[in-house]
């Protein structure tokens, strides 16, 4: 599957942003996907994942409460919509499909198919 993530940009703290995930093919209802962001220098770091059928949901605890996964199968697309955004927030986000049972732990390995990064910068 082919991804295509999109939506990034830069906010101010407090501010809101949603990243959009379009894939190709017909068979998106067939991964489980995941968020994941990376700054320079450091290891890509797991945010959220969802699962095939959008009923369950993983974040990390740094985001609980302000960050919501969501995907629309008619659509084949997943989302991420980030309110109450905080410098440390910004990263290059990545989306990704996985047909691992454990995608839910969040480990990158789990994940086959990546997008190619959408930017978020969150100023202070």
């Amino acid at each position: 599957v082919q991804l295509q993530a999109s939506g990034g940009g830069l906010v101010q703290a407090g501010g809101s942003l949603r990243l959009s995930c379009a894939t190709s093919g017909r068979t998106f209802s067939s991964y489980a996907m995941g968020w994941f962001r990376q700054t320079p220098g450091k290891e890509r770091e797991f945010v959220a994942a969802i699962s095939w059928s959008g009923d369950s949901t993983y974040y990390i605890d740094s985001v609980k409460g302000r960050f919501t996964i969501s995907r629309d199968n008619a659509k084949n697309t997943m989302y991420l919509q980030m309110n109450s955004l905080k410098p440390e927030d910004t990263a290059g986000y990545y989306c990704a499909a996985s047909v691992s049972s454990t995608y839910y732990l969040g480990n990158y390995l789990d994940f086959g198919s990546w997008g190619q990064g959408t930017l978020v910068t969150v100023s202070s």
